[in-house]
C-alpha cells in the first residue's frame, strides 16, 4: 500500500519546474493528459472491467503490485486533483481546442470517481449513477407505455396465445443454422464494410478477426487492439436470429465500434498526438457515444427497407432459410426496437430497490419479448453493468438527434455520413448531444 501511495503522489504532483517552466497551454495539457491515462490504467489494475482498450505508449502503464486492498481514497484524491488542474486549463484556455480537450477529460474523470465508488461498494441511485458515469439521465416511461407497444404487436401478429409466444414462433423461423453462422456473419460484415468505405477512407491496414464464444451475458463484443485492428467476438451458445448478423456486424464493426476506435486512433492519437484517446474506459461518457453511435450506425448503413431487402436477397439464401414471413418479422422488429427502453426501467428498479429479480424477469419476458434463456442472460447483463444499459437506447436517440441537427437529415444520407464521421473523429461529450436534443425541442 505504501508503494501505491508513493506512486500516486508522484504521479499527480503538478510541478512547473523552476528551470524549465511550461511555455504553452498545449504542453501543460499534454502532461495532464498523460496523468489521466496513468490514472485510468491504475484503476484498471484493480477493476478488471474498467479499461476496455488501450493502445498508447507502454511508458504510461503503471508498474505497481495490485496489493491486498483497493486504494479508494488515494484514487479519489488523484481524480479530484487532476480535475482541478484541468479545470484551470479549460477556464483559462485561449484556444478552443485546448478548452475542448480539457473539458472532455474532466467529463471522463467524473466517471472515474463514480466507478471507484461503485467498485468499493458505494452506490447511488440509477439516475445519479448514469449521470456521473455517462453524462446523461434517460427518460422514464411508465409500464403503460410498454403495454401499448405490446398491444401494437398483438394486433400485428397472427395466431392465438401470448404476444411473447407468437413473436417467438415467428422469430424462430429465422434462426441461423450453426453450420451457416460464420458464412452469414462474414457476408453481413463484408457488406457493412463495403457501404462504410464508400464514405470513409479508413487506414489501409485496418482489419478485424472474429471468434465465436460461449458463456457471455452479451451477444457481441468488440475488443479494440490498436493499430486499427479489432477482435470481434460473437456469443453463439444461444440461437442467433437472421437480423442479428447485420445488427452485430454494423454495431461491432462497420460503421460501429471498430470504425469509431479506428477514427479516434488515426485522427486524434496518431495524427494529433492526443494521448488521452488512447485509453477507452468502459464506464465513462465515451461509452454513451460509442454504444449510441454503434446502434445508430445500423440504420445508417442499411437505411429504410435496405436491411430487409439484403436479408431477403442475400442472407436468407445463405442460411438456407425460406423468406416466408420475413416482411412481417421486420415490421414486428421495428415495434420491438421501441421496447428497448425496457432495460432502463429494469435497471432503474433493480438499482433503486423497487423491483425484484422476479419482476425484472417478467418485464424481460413480457415487454422485451425475450425467450426465457435470453431473459436470464439479459438480467445478468443488467445486474453486472448497471446503468450502462442507457447507452444503447437513449444514446442511440441522442446520436440520431445530434446527426440531424448537424445537417444529417434523413433525406440526405450523404450528409448523415459526413455528420456521423465528424462525431466519430472528435472528442464529443454527452453534453454536446444533449444540446442538440434541447435545440430540437
Amino acid at each position: 500500500m505504501k508503494n501505491i501511495l508513493l506512486f500516486l503522489s508522484a504521479l499527480f504532483l503538478i510541478s512547473c519546474g523552476a528551470n524549465k517552466p511550461m511555455k504553452t497551454e498545449k504542453e501543460k495539457l499534454n502532461i495532464l493528459a498523460e496523468k489521466y491515462v496513468r490514472l485510468g490504467l491504475t484503476i484498471g489494475v484493480y477493476d478488471g472491467d474498467f479499461v476496455d482498450a488501450y493502445y498508447g505508449p507502454d511508458s504510461l502503464k503503471p508498474v505497481i503490485n495490485k496489493g491486498n486492498s483497493f486504494p479508494k481514497d488515494s484514487l479519489l484524491a488523484a481524480v479530484n486533483d487532476l480535475k482541478k488542474a484541468l479545470g484551470q486549463i479549460a477556464d483559462g484556455a485561449t484556444n478552443d481546442t485546448i478548452h475542448t480537450r480539457a473539458n472532455w477529460i474532466v467529463q471522463q474523470l467524473n466517471a472515474f470517481g463514480r466507478r471507484i465508488k461503485i467498485f468499493s461498494g458505494e452506490y447511488a441511485s440509477f439516475d445519479e449513477e448514469s449521470k456521473e458515469l455517462f453524462g446523461a439521465v434517460a427518460p422514464v416511461y411508465p409500464e403503460s407505455y410498454y403495454q401499448s407497444l405490446v398491444a401494437e404487436l398483438d394486433s400485428l401478429l397472427p395466431g392465438k396465445g401470448s404476444v411473447q409466444d407468437r413473436f417467438q414462433q415467428l422469430a424462430n423461423k429465422f434462426i441461423i443454422p450453426a453450420n451457416k453462422l460464420d458464412t452469414v456473419f462474414k457476408t453481413a460484415i463484408a457488406e457493412a464494410r463495403r457501404r462504410t468505405l464508400l464514405h470513409y477512407d479508413l487506414p489501409g491496414n485496418e482489419n478485424f478477426t472474429m471468434e465465436y464464444v460461449a458463456g457471455k451475458s452479451w451477444s457481441g463484443y468488440n475488443w479494440y487492439k490498436g493499430h486499427f485492428n479489432s477482435l470481434i467476438q460473437i456469443s453463439s451458445d444461444m440461437p442467433i436470429f437472421i437480423e442479428r448478423a447485420i445488427d452485430l456486424g454494423c454495431h461491432e464493426g462497420y460503421p460501429g465500434h471498430h470504425v469509431y476506435n479506428t477514427m479516434l486512433e488515426k485522427n486524434l492519437y496518431r495524427d494529433k498526438g492526443w494521448v488521452e484517446v488512447s485509453l477507452y474506459p468502459l464506464f465513462s461518457p465515451q461509452s454513451l457515444i460509442a454504444e449510441g453511435s454503434a446502434n445508430y450506425g445500423i440504420d445508417l448503413a442499411f437505411p429504410g427497407e435496405e436491411k430487409n431487402v439484403f436479408t431477403k436477397e442475400v442472407l436468407l439464401p445463405l442460411a438456407g432459410l425460406a423468406p416466408t414471413g420475413i416482411d412481417l418479422y421486420y415490421k414486428a422488429l421495428s415495434i420491438k426496437g421501441r421496447l428497448n427502453y425496457t432495460r432502463n426501467e429494469i435497471g432503474r428498479g433493480l438499482l433503486n430497490g423497487s423491483m425484484s429479480d422476479t419482476a425484472a424477469m417478467r418485464w424481460l419476458l413480457n415487454y422485451a419479448l425475450l425467450n426465457k434463456e435470453a431473459a436470464i442472460k439479459g438480467l445478468a447483463f443488467i445486474k453486472k453493468n448497471r446503468s450502462y444499459v442507457i447507452n444503447y437506447n437513449y444514446g442511440q436517440d441522442l446520436v440520431k438527434n445530434y446527426i440531424a441537427s448537424n445537417d444529417g437529415t434523413d433525406t440526405l444520407p450523404g450528409k448523415r455520413w459526413i455528420a456521423f464521421g465528424k462525431l466519430l473523429s472528435n472528442e464529443v461529450t454527452p453534453g454536446d448531444l444533449l444540446k442538440a436534443q434541447t435545440r430540437k425541442q
